[in-house]
C-alpha cells in the first residue's frame, strides 16, 4: 500500500470529532483547545495518528522537564500526544531549525492507554510509509497489541459462553467467523442481515465455497464442511436473532485491528488456548499448543529464510508453520512469486484429529494459503511421510519442494504404557527431511533424561543418535504452557537429519529457563516487561558461537544412555554467591527457631566475630558429595525411615522436628513427641528441587527426604556454609528431572580449601561467625 496516498494533513484542528474533543483541554498554557501545527491521519488504520510541532529556532527544541509546552518543540507535541493517547496510538515529532538539511527532529511514540512515551525511529524525517511501517514492527506495540488480544480472548470466552455455545465448539465458530471476513462479500452482507439463523448458513457456504475454489480434497472438503455444520445449531433459535451479527462485528473491530499490525500470527491457537483455559475444562483434543514467542524461537534457531520448506507432522494450529510463513514472507521482501510460492508449495502439515485439522486448514486460509498440503492423517504414516519425503510438485513450474526444516511439539503422554512416545514423531519428522536439513522439537523433559533403564525411549533415543547429528537440547521454562493449563516440564531438542551423531561430537546445551515472562491476573504468562526479544537474541548468540557459560550453557559429548539436558552437565555459577545469600541462611535457620517456639531469648543482631573475611571462589576447589572411592568423601547418603503422619498424631506434640519436602522451615512441617533419625546431620529433598537444611537435633522424616551424614565434624556455623553452598544446585531440579538420590551422590559443589587441598571447615565457620545475626547459631 502507498500508505503517502493513504494519508489525511491538517493544520492545528481536525475534521475528526474524536481528535477534536481531545484536543478540547490541550492547550500549551493551561486552559483552553490545543492547535497542534500538524496532524496526520492514515485513511486505511484510523487508529494511528501523527502529531507534529515545530519551532523556527533549534534552541527551542527540547527543554530538561518537557514541561514547557508553549516554548518547546518536544514539550508541546508530548502534551497533545499525552491527550490524544486516550483513543489512539500517537506519533510525536518535534522539529526544530529552518533549513531542510539542518533540522533538529525527535520522535517519540505514544501508545493508546500507556501511561509513558518513549522515543523511537532516531533523528531524521522518515516518509508516512515508513512510520506506519516502523508502528508495525515496534516490539512494544506488539507486546501491547498481545495484551489487548488476551484480554479480549477472556471477553470473548464470556461472550460465548453467555451464548451457550460449547467450550469445545468455541474455536470451530470462532475459525469461521475470521475466515469469512476475509471474503468481501461476507464482510458488507453480515451487517445487512438480521436473522441469525439464515446468516450462520451463508456464512458457511461461503467458507466452503472458498475452500472448494481451492481445490481441496473431498476428504478434506468433508472433514471441514462436517465441523462447521454444528454452527448452524448453534443459531438455529429465532430468539436474539442479531446475536451472530453481533458477534462477527465485536470480532471484526477487535481482532482486525490486532492483525493490522500482527499480519502472520496464530490468532486462533491464542483463541484455542484461552477458551480451554477460561472453561476450565480438560483439554478436549489433547494437546498443548505452543506459545507463539516460542513458534518464533524455533525459526530462528533453524535459520529459516524464503526458500525453506517447512513441515510439521503434528501440525495442531498451524502455529509453527504460521511463525514459519512470516519469516520466509519477510525474507521474500515483497517479491510475489515467491510469496505465492511460499504459501503454496513451502507449507507443509500433517494433523490426525478431525476437529483440530478444521482449524488448521482454517487457519492456514486466513494466512493466505488454500492448505493444500495440510494432510488429515497420522503424523507417524510411513507412506505419507514418504510421499512428503520425495517433496511437493508445483504443477505450474514442475519444481519440486522437499522438506528442509522439521518443527513439531508431538502429544504428550498421559498413559506411559499405551501412549505413543514423544521421540517416535520426531523420528519421523526427521525422517521427511532432505540430508542436512534441521529437526526443531519441543517435548517433555523425560525423553531427555531417560537412560537405558526406559526401554522405548533408550531405543528411539539410539536410534536417532545413529541416524542423526543431536546439535543441542534447550531447557525451557518450568511454566512455559501456564496458558494452556499444563504443568509439563519440557526441553528443545535440535537435529540435523540423516547424518549420524559421531563419537567427538560435542552438543549445546542451553539452560534457558528465564524468558522473561511474568504471570499477571487475567492475562496469564506474559512478556510484562519487554524482556523477550533480547532474550532470544542472547539465547540464540550463545547457541549459534556454542559459548559455554557457567550457569547458563556447557557443551558435551553425550550417548543414549545419558541425560540430554543442560542441569546434568553445567558448572554452577560461583560467581554470583555473595555475603547476602549466606545471610538469609543464617536468619532462615532463626527464624524456623522462632517460628516453632524453640528460641526464646532475644535475637542479637552483632556477630560472634567482627573481622570481616572475603570470599574467593576462583580459588575453591570441587568435592562430589558422595564417593564411594574416596574414603574422605564428605557425606555417606542414606534415605530415611518414613513415618506416616497418622502415627505421629498418635505420639502427640513434642520437641523433635518432622522434616518433610517442603523449602520452608527448614523443611520442618511440625513437632511431634517421636523421632526415628539422629541428628547432626543434613537432610534433602529429593521429591523434586533438592532443597537441603540442617538438623541438629533429632527427628522424623516423610518420604523422600535423604540424610547427608557428615564425615567430618560439623557444627552450627559451618552447616550454615554447606546449606548455602548446597542449595546453590536447586536450579539443576523440577518436575521433570527430580532430585533422587542417584543425582545427590553425583552433586559436585566448590568449597574454600586449606593448604593442604582439603576443605578448609575453619574459615567456614570463621566466615560465617563474621555475619549478623551468627550470635544466635
Amino acid at each position: 500500500m502507498n500508505y503517502e496516498e493513504d494519508v489525511i494533513v491538517e493544520r492545528q484542528k481536525s475534521s475528526n470529532p474524536i481528535i477534536d474533543k481531545l484536543l478540547n483541554n490541550a492547550s500549551k498554557r493551561g486552559t483552553g483547545k490545543g492547535y497542534p501545527d500538524l496532524i496526520i491521519q492514515y485513511k486505511h488504520d484510523k487508529n494511528f495518528i501523527i502529531v507534529i510541532e515545530n519551532k523556527p529556532d533549534k534552541i527551542y527544541h527540547e527543554s530538561e522537564n518537557h514541561n514547557l509546552y508553549d516554548k518547546y518543540a518536544v514539550d508541546g507535541a508530548l502534551l497533545y500526544a499525552s491527550y490524544l493517547s486516550k483513543s489512539f496510538d500517537v506519533l510525536a515529532i518535534a522539529i526544530s531549525g529552518v533549513e531542510k538539511d539542518d533540522l533538529k527532529v525527535s520522535h517519540y511514540l505514544h501508545l493508546k492507554d500507556e501511561p509513558r512515551p518513549f522515543q523511537y525511529f532516531g533523528d531524521k524525517l522518515l516518509s508516512p510509509n515508513n512510520y506506519y511501517s516502523g508502528l508495525t514492527k515496534s516490539e512494544e506495540k506488539k507486546r501491547q497489541d498481545y495484551d489487548k488480544l488476551l484480554d479480549y480472548t477472556r471477553i470473548l470466552n464470556t461472550k460465548l459462553h453467555q451464548m451457550n455455545i460449547d467450550e469445545a465448539e468455541r474455536c470451530i465458530l470462532a475459525s469461521c467467523i475470521l475466515l469469512a471476513l476475509r471474503l468481501p462479500h461476507f464482510k458488507t452482507y453480515y451487517k445487512t442481515e438480521d436473522n441469525q439463523k439464515i446468516l450462520a448458513s451463508h456464512m458457511i457456504n461461503d467458507v466452503m465455497d472458498w475452500f472448494k475454489k481451492k481445490k481441496i480434497s473431498d476428504d478434506k472438503y468433508k472433514a471441514i464442511s462436517s465441523k462447521y455444520a454444528t454452527i448452524e445449531g448453534m443459531f438455529a433459535k429465532e430468539s436474539d436473532h442479531n446475536s451472530l451479527r453481533d458477534l462477527i462485528e465485536d470480532m471484526d473491530t477487535n481482532i482486525d485491528a490486532f492483525e493490522k499490525t500482527n499480519r502472520y500470527y496464530d490468532v486462533l491457537g491464542q483463541l484455542y488456548v484461552a477458551f480451554l483455559r477460561y472453561a476450565n475444562t480438560s483439554n478436549d483434543l489433547g494437546v498443548v499448543l505452543t506459545p507463539t514467542h516460542i513458534t518464533e524461537f524455533f525459526t530462528e534457531v533453524a535459520g529459516i529464510n524464503m526458500n525453506s520448506v517447512v513441515f510439521d507432522n503434528c501440525t495442531g494450529t498451524c502455529g509453527f508453520l504460521i511463525a514459519a510463513m512470516s519469516k520466509m514472507i519477510i525474507d521474500a521482501q515483497g517479491d510475489d512469486d515467491a510469496i505465492k510460492s511460499i504459501q503454496k508449495n513451502q507449507l507443509i502439515g500433517i494433523e490426525r484429529n478431525d476437529k483440530m485439522y478444521c482449524l488448521a486448514a482454517s487457519n492456514m486460509a486466513i494466512h493466505g494459503d488454500g492448505q493444500t498440503h495440510i494432510y488429515l492423517d497420522s503424523g507417524l504414516n510411513s507412506k505419507l511421510i514418504a510421499e512428503i519425503k520425495r517433496g511437493v510438485k508445483d504443477k505450474e513450474t514442475g519444481n519440486v519442494f522437499k522438506p528442509t526444516v522439521g518443527f513439531l511439539n508431538p502429544p504428550y503422554k498421559s498413559d506411559k504404557k499405551k501412549d505413543i512416545e514423544e521421540l517416535e514423531f520426531v523420528k519421523w519428522n526427521l525422517e521427511a527431511l532432505v540430508e542436512g536439513g534441521t529437526c526443531v522439537a519441543i517435548v517433555p523433559m523425560q525423553c531427555a533424561i531417560a537412560g537405558s533403564r526406559n526401554k522405548k525411549t533408550y531405543a528411539l533415543k539410539k536410534d536417532l543418535l545413529e541416524q542423526h547429528t543431536l546439535e543441542a537440547v534447550f531447557s525451557m521454562p518450568d511454566e512455559l504452557f501456564y496458558n494452556s493449563d499444563k504443568s509439563v516440564v519440557t526441553c528443545v531438542m535440535v537435529f540435523t537429519a540423516h547424518k549420524k551423531h559421531q563419537d567427538d561430537k560435542d552438543t549445546f546445551f542451553g539452560y534457558f529457563k528465564d524468558d522473561g515472562f511474568e504471570k499477571r491476573k487475567k492475562l496469564g504468562r506474559i512478556d510484562a516487561h519487554g524482556k523477550w526479544h533480547s532474550i532470544m537474541q542472547e539465547w540464540l548468540k550463545l547457541y549459534r558461537n556454542n559459548t559455554n557459560v557457567s550457569g547458563i550453557s556447557v557443551s558435551k559429548h553425550v550417548s543414549a544412555k545419558d541425560e540430554w539436558c543442560a542441569e546434568a552437565y553445567m558448572e554452577t555459577n560461583y560467581k554470583s554467591l555473595t555475603k547476602q545469600m549466606f545471610m538469609a541462611s543464617v536468619r532462615n535457620y532463626i527464624n524456623y527457631k522462632i517460628f516453632f517456639n524453640k528460641n526464646t531469648n532475644d535475637i542479637i543482631y552483632a556477630p560472634v566475630q567482627t573481622t570481616l573475611l572475603e570470599l574467593n571462589t576462583e580459588k575453591w576447589k570441587t568435592f562430589v558429595l558422595s564417593d564411594k572411592k574416596n574414603e574422605k568423601c564428605l557425606f555417606k547418603i542414606k534415605g530415611s525411615k518414613t513415618t506416616p503422619v497418622s502415627e505421629l498424631e498418635l505420639c502427640g506434640e513434642g520437641d523433635y522436628p518432622y522434616v518433610t519436602t517442603q523449602a520452608t522451615t527448614n523443611g520442618v512441617k511440625c513437632f511431634y513427641d517421636y523421632h526415628s533419625e539422629e541428628g547432626s546431620c543434613f537432610t534433602i529433598d529429593s521429591a523434586v528441587k533438592g532443597y537441603c537444611s540442617w538438623h541438629e537435633e533429632p527427628f522424623s522424616a516423610s518420604d523422600h527426604v535423604e540424610k547427608l551424614l557428615p564425615q567430618f565434624k560439623c557444627n552450627n556455623y559451618i552447616a550454615m556454609f554447606l546449606v548455602t553452598i548446597i542449595n546453590l544446585e536447586q536450579y539443576r531440579y523440577n518436575y521433570g528431572l527430580k532430585c533422587n538420590q542417584t543425582r545427590i551422590k553425583n552433586i559436585k559443589i566448590k568449597l574454600p580449601i586449606d593448604p593442604d587441598g582439603n576443605p578448609d571447615w575453619q574459615f567456614m565457620e570463621n566466615y560465617i561467625k563474621s555475619l549478623p545475626y551468627s550470635k544466635n547459631l
